[in-house]
């Protein structure tokens, strides 16, 4: 599934029209480079699950916590090193957390996931031509996902995006 926002209030937008989709317990990876809205998408989903605290990156934190109407678990694995690592974030304790798990470079702690979950790649359009456009690709991985695909579709058929045919 492939969809394009224009703006930074678009990709929230687009975060906030999954908030509904999300079941206690989902992993969502956040895939893209630098720059590319991984936060902004977190922090739109954030909303949509009722998190009244400003949303950051946690880069320098590796994971926050927020509460909301489920329990967002934010983790940013850009850092580290080693799957041992993983370990330290106590990662397997927050998959079996009856909140959501939002986890920015989740490529880098794929093999230690349930192989139930969303993937969503965030890139850049070119930036001299559409500074503010952001593409998006979601993979729905496992049975769970895979039985919302269609409501995720429909979830990011939104005003400020332009639908793009499917991958």
């Amino acid at each position: 599934m492939r969809f394009r926002t224009t703006s930074t209030d678009g990709t929230r937008a687009a975060a906030a029209a999954l908030a509904p989709l999300l079941r206690p317990g989902d992993v969502l990876l956040l895939c893209g480079d630098l720059g590319a809205g991984k936060t902004v998408f977190t922090q739109g989903l954030a909303a949509a699950l009722g998190v009244t605290e400003p949303v950051t990156s946690p880069t320098f934190t590796l994971a926050q916590r927020y509460e909301g109407r489920l329990r967002l678990h934010h983790l940013d694995v850009y850092r580290l090193e080693n799957l041992g690592e993983v370990l330290d974030l106590d990662l397997p304790e927050l998959l079996d957390d009856d909140g959501v798990v939002c986890i920015e470079w989740g490529e880098v702690v794929l093999d230690e996931l349930p192989r139930d979950f969303l993937r969503v790649r965030i890139r850049l359009a070119d930036p001299a031509e559409a500074p503010d456009v952001r593409i998006f690709e979601a993979d729905a991985v496992g049975l769970s996902w895979r039985a919302r695909a269609h409501a995720l579709a429909d979830a990011w058929h939104f005003a400020d995006s332009a639908p793009m045919l499917p991958c």
